[in-house]
């Protein structure tokens, strides 16, 4: 096999894109004797954030498995991490940058996998008018939500550099097109309107975006075979639909494919299958389709995933109230004069308190005005004064009745599996 076809495109000094590739919107930290390279800096600060540790606990496809050898979305990044490194340090591309974008690339899913995710996109659309995407949205978590403590105790945003930002809004994994190539312009990446509108700015993130696909192949596959959901006569059709003896394993899947994409890939003909790998692939994902993602046994659990999702946002939702929603949230005492608000601070100040809280580093909150000082009142302030020190961006303007729903949303996509669980059961217990 032929190495390092790619190593004059790689992203490095020497490419003309360079400039582009490290660009930050700023710095967290400097240092005078820097030892890592750009793109490493930006995957240990997406390894230090709590959208990537809440991974372990998010659906890929089975939803909150008992068996422990059943993959979450935690073990698909970390099988995206190893295909993409392995194809980028065969080809001679930067497998630092490869790295970077797989661990980041997933970060925006929300609870229950996909159909959590088509769930928050219906309510996205019913009241914000635009869709939710998880590509979108971890390009937004990487650039508004997760923060990080520089040396003077400041909250500030991760600023990642555009290469690897690129990489996660632009992996889309649902593609049937061969040969994947780079585009030149360094665009505004927040001008993204729907999944793979563009292709990334690198090589290295079309790795990521091929390797997403080949990951979860063979792993959907050999879990569904462990929860029982295929039988002796399903992996009967799939071995005679392609063609082989024996069963087809997870590594068997991977090692095919990738020494296939090694083999066939160049700069002039892009990163592509051979039609014979290109064929399997497909072949293996219709199958996928028609006894795992679309079967009957999966869709309980899915109108449950609907029935959790819609009223956390309903409660969090009927919280709206002008320029009184940040107050009316948060409240300590009874002086809430608005019907809604009255009902949900009773019925559910846990939840309230705690969306309340993680409000107040994306918002400015703006004094209350009341005959006397409070608690309330002193605990507000005090916000408004931590405010005024931290360094991250403020996102939402929550007295806009749809950036507040946005909000909202962006509050439940990060929610854990378990964490959505526990506060549709917080919700519904007396």
């Amino acid at each position: 096999m032929v190495r390092n076809k790619f190593k004059e495109v790689s992203a490095n000094e020497n490419n003309n894109k360079w400039n582009n590739l490290i660009k930050r919107e700023g710095e967290i930290y400097t240092y005078t004797d820097e030892i890592r390279s750009p793109f490493e800096r930006d995957y240990n600060r997406i390894l230090n954030t709590n959208a990537y540790n809440r991974l372990k606990h998010k659906t890929q496809v089975f939803y909150s498995p008992e068996n422990d050898h059943i993959c979450t979305r935690i073990g698909h990044v970390n099988y995206v991490e190893s295909i993409s490194y392995t194809i980028s340090n065969i080809l001679g591309l930067n497998t630092e940058l490869t790295r970077a974008i797989a661990c980041g690339h997933d970060v925006g899913h929300g609870p229950f996998g996909h159909k959590g995710e088509k769930i928050l996109s219906e309510i996205s659309k019913r009241d914000i008018g635009e869709s939710f995407w998880h590509e979108k949205n971890g390009l937004n978590l990487v650039d508004n939500i997760e923060l990080l403590v520089d040396y003077d105790g400041n909250k500030r945003n991760l600023n990642l550099t555009y290469a690897v930002r690129d990489g996660i809004i632009s992996h889309c994994g649902e593609i049937d097109e061969n040969s994947l190539k780079p585009r030149n312009e360094a665009i505004d990446l927040n001008k993204y309107t729907y999944p793979n509108e563009y292709a990334p700015y690198t090589w290295e993130g079309c790795v990521v975006k091929i390797s997403d696909k080949i990951s979860y192949l063979g792993v959907d596959i050999e879990d569904a075979i462990e929860e029982g959901l295929l039988d002796e006569n399903n992996i009967k059709e799939l071995n005679e639909l392609l063609g082989i003896k024996e069963n087809l394993n997870n590594s068997s899947i991977v090692n095919k494919l990738v020494r296939d994409i090694c083999q066939n890939s160049s700069p002039e003909e892009g990163i592509k299958l051979s039609d014979e790998g290109l064929a399997l692939m497909n072949k293996i994902k219709e199958y996928n389709y028609k006894y795992i993602y679309l079967s009957e046994r999966m869709k309980p659990a899915e109108k449950y995933f609907e029935l959790v999702i819609n009223q956390i946002y309903d409660i969090l939702k009927n919280c709206y109230d002008g320029e009184n929603t940040y107050n009316n949230i948060m409240q300590e005492n009874n002086r809430i004069k608005t019907n809604n608000i009255i009902k949900e601070k009773k019925y559910y100040p846990g939840i309230l308190n705690k969306f309340g809280k993680w409000l107040e580093d994306y918002c400015y909150i703006e004094n209350m005005e009341l005959n006397n000082e409070t608690s309330a009142t002193i605990k507000t302030r005090k916000i408004m004064d931590d405010r005024q020190n931290r360094k991250n961006k403020i996102i939402f303007d929550i007295k806009n009745e749809k950036e507040f729903y946005s909000a909202i949303i962006c509050y439940i996509a990060g929610m854990t599996d378990k964490y959505a669980i526990d506060t549709y059961n917080e919700i519904i217990h007396f």
